[in-house]
């Protein structure tokens, strides 16, 4: 198995980058964390590997970019997706 190393902000991009795609299984699990109100806590523990309690403020900025990002690749990063070839 390959262990995915973490940024703690996602790539800020306009455009989907190679980060956010080796990441797409990732963002699909903060948005079903999210969706059924998963304790932010748990799902930095579960996903990103990490122990919320040794730095929370930096664990839950971690969550949340990377939730963030998630959703703007629902909405409307997955286009670029489509139009890859």
């Amino acid at each position: 198995m390959v262990e995915k190393t973490f940024q703690t902000c996602p790539p800020a991009s306009e455009a989907l980058t190679e980060y956010d795609e080796q990441h797409l299984v990732t963002y699909l699990r903060l948005l079903e964390a999210d969706k059924e109100g998963a304790d932010w806590k748990e799902v930095v523990s579960i996903i990103f590997g990490l122990d919320p309690n040794d730095d929370p403020k930096s664990a839950k900025k971690m969550f949340e970019k990377h939730l963030a990002r998630a959703v703007w690749i629902s909405r409307s990063g997955f286009s670029h997706l489509l139009n890859k070839q």
